[in-house]
């Protein structure tokens, strides 16, 4: 558990860091599209990093903790897909429009509540 929040730890700075010099950069004026393009997705390489240690992290948990983190999951997935495409019938009707940011952390919001539910119902 130790090293898994670690990884998660450094997974983050470097998600930070990242994401501070690509903005800052892109304030500076970056003129290649190309360039202005990586700079702004830059901050993926770490972000895929993060996903492949929580992959690997609930590979090594135990049968039950995998049950529930696959039912925190579906909830997480279940719960935005919902919202999402409701909210999105009403921007349809003049709501404002919301940023394709709000997605990830209305999904993680859910699935800590999955797990807090989870491990409430299976005490």
């Amino acid at each position: 558990m130790k090293k898994y929040l670690g990884l998660m730890f450094a997974g983050l700075a470097a998600y930070m860091l990242t994401l501070f010099l690509a903005q800052r950069l892109l304030a500076g004026g970056v003129e290649p599209d190309w360039l202005r393009i990586s700079l702004s997705i830059a901050p993926m390489l770490p972000a895929a990093a993060i996903c492949w240690i929580v992959f690997r992290s609930i590979a090594r948990l135990d049968e039950m903790q995998r049950k529930l983190q696959l039912e925190a999951l579906s909830l997480a997935f279940a719960g935005t897909a919902l919202i999402t495409f409701g909210y999105g019938f009403l921007e349809g009707i003049g709501m404002p429009r919301l940023s394709m940011f709000v997605v990830w952390p209305l999904m993680a919001v859910l699935w800590v509540a999955g797990l807090v539910i989870g491990r409430i119902r299976y005490r």
